[in-house]
């Protein structure tokens, strides 16, 4: 059975040691401190390089942003591709189901929720080079719910998928806004109640 649809990532870039240790260092403060509140002289520090090999390396804070998100995208498909090997759903309903059980491990260990949330909220500008890495990421979301929803033959999938994204991405800001700490729980719950009443086509 096909689990996930294609994601058409694009290509990761080849960074230098300097490069890497930028973006990594850039990653872990965007995440944990916000985006606006930290500066490129912060980020320099951390990863023990000089300003000039940090804009020599991304050209702009605002290019770093968008390779902070788009490695974090990198990153949550690989952890969705652990979570449905480990639990191996056999229907288009279970990987469904999967994708919200897969909210509880994504969050565990931090309060800071969702890193393309939180960056779309800091990044009001629509033209920011990192809005369509964070649009993308959610639609990503929303094409996989309806997909796995035209699989399971189920009725009027695209309001189906609607509802779903709503559930899940609320409660990632439920957790991280509200302090709902079993928010993901919550939100499977909520999933396999729509699942089990959802008419079929």
């Amino acid at each position: 059975m096909r689990l996930l649809v294609d994601r058409r990532l694009p290509v990761a870039t080849t960074l230098t040691p300097a490069g890497e240790r930028i973006l990594t260092a850039a990653s872990t403060l965007f995440y944990e401190q916000g985006i606006r509140t930290v500066g490129v002289d912060t980020i320099a520090d951390a990863a023990e390089v000089t300003k000039k090999t940090l804009y020599d390396r991304f050209g702009s804070k605002d290019r770093l942003i968008a390779a902070y998100l788009e490695r974090r995208n990198r990153v949550w498909h690989e952890f969705l591709d652990e979570q449905l090997a480990a639990r191996e759903p056999s229907t288009p309903e279970e990987v469904i189901l999967a994708l919200f059980a897969a909210l509880t491990d994504w969050v565990a260990g931090s309060r800071n929720g969702c890193g393309f949330i939180n960056a779309s909220v800091e990044l009001a500008a629509p033209d920011h080079p990192a809005m369509p890495v964070i649009v993308g990421q959610k639609q990503w979301m929303r094409s996989e719910f309806e997909a796995q929803a035209e699989l399971a033959g189920l009725a009027d999938p695209g309001e189906l998928a609607d509802r779903l994204l709503l559930l899940h991405e609320g409660a990632l800001v439920s957790f991280r806004v509200a302090a709902m700490e079993h928010a993901p729980e919550v939100a499977y719950r909520a999933a396999a109640d729509l699942l089990a009443g959802w008419p079929r086509a």
